[in-house]
């Protein structure tokens, strides 16, 4: 049994990816509560934070999942669920409108991406960004915040959330920066600067690398710090629980560490 602390409830559209054909890639996405939990049934996991599926370019498709997400974690106790929220201006009655279900039961995050628009760096968006932090401390939420090399999700981009909000606030940074680059420059020093210099930062290895998981895990023992900032996470439909887990439990065995990873440190940051 194992606590996934990153996956998608939501069934997008069609699109034309990097003008191809309409595809939909994410072939084991879930349009219902009902096969959200029969999945989580089959898989062993106990626990799950749900966040809305977005990957086509139109951020009305993954706030429209919001409603969905909150549904599933008032259904079924196993359930959290990760509220859409955006920085960019123009999604700022959306975003507000999924603020003010902060406060709902089962609500335990807000899921940032800058991958449908907006920059950390933009000062347009930085209203918003402090009004979504605001909320999220004021409720003692998780941001969720999806990490990628370059661009706006790189994670010197995303590194000035960490500064500006990290102290007070607990920021998840998915994928562990989400490719070579960002891996090393977190495992390198980063993430643990940050741990050291008191910041509430927390992140997955799902998407990682092929050596991340077993650098990351020696580097936590070499320093005697991050034990407890790591989570297991499948980001299903986009990952793969079955490969996910078998790559991070080969890489933390079965002790302490372990423990931590799929079950503890779940529960204390969600809940």
């Amino acid at each position: 049994m194992t606590a996934d602390a990153h996956r998608h409830l939501g069934v997008l559209p069609s699109h034309h990816f990097y003008g191809g054909p309409p595809v939909n890639p994410d072939i084991g996405a879930r349009a219902t509560v009902a096969a959200l939990l029969a999945d989580m049934d089959a898989e062993g996991t106990e626990r799950a934070l749900v966040i809305p599926n977005y990957g086509v370019p139109d951020p009305e498709i993954a706030f429209s999942f919001n409603e969905l997400c909150l549904e599933a974690a008032n259904r079924d106790d196993r359930v959290r669920c990760g509220l859409w929220v955006s920085p960019r201006p123009a999604d700022q009655a959306r975003t507000e409108a999924a603020l003010a279900l902060a406060g709902e039961p089962g609500v335990r995050a807000l899921k940032l991406s800058f991958l449908l628009g907006g920059h950390p760096g933009d000062p347009a968006c930085r209203p918003l960004l402090d009004q979504i932090f605001a909320t999220a401390l004021r409720h003692d939420l998780v941001v969720h915040v999806h990490t990628s090399p370059g661009a706006a999700s790189d994670i010197d981009e995303i590194g000035r959330l960490v500064d500006w909000y990290g102290d007070r606030v607990a920021i998840h940074l998915v994928h562990f920066g989400g490719g070579a680059s960002g891996h090393i420059k977190l495992a390198g020093h980063r993430f643990f600067d940050w741990i050291e210099a008191g910041k509430r930062v927390y992140t997955d290895l799902s998407w990682a690398i092929g050596f991340t998981p077993r650098w990351l895990v020696r580097e936590i023992d070499r320093r005697g710090v991050g034990h407890d900032r790591l989570l297991f996470a499948s980001d299903e439909p986009w990952g793969d629980h079955p490969g996910e887990y078998a790559r991070l439990r080969a890489a933390v065995g079965d002790g302490e560490l372990s423990r931590l990873v799929f079950h503890e440190t779940f529960d204390k940051l969600y809940r």
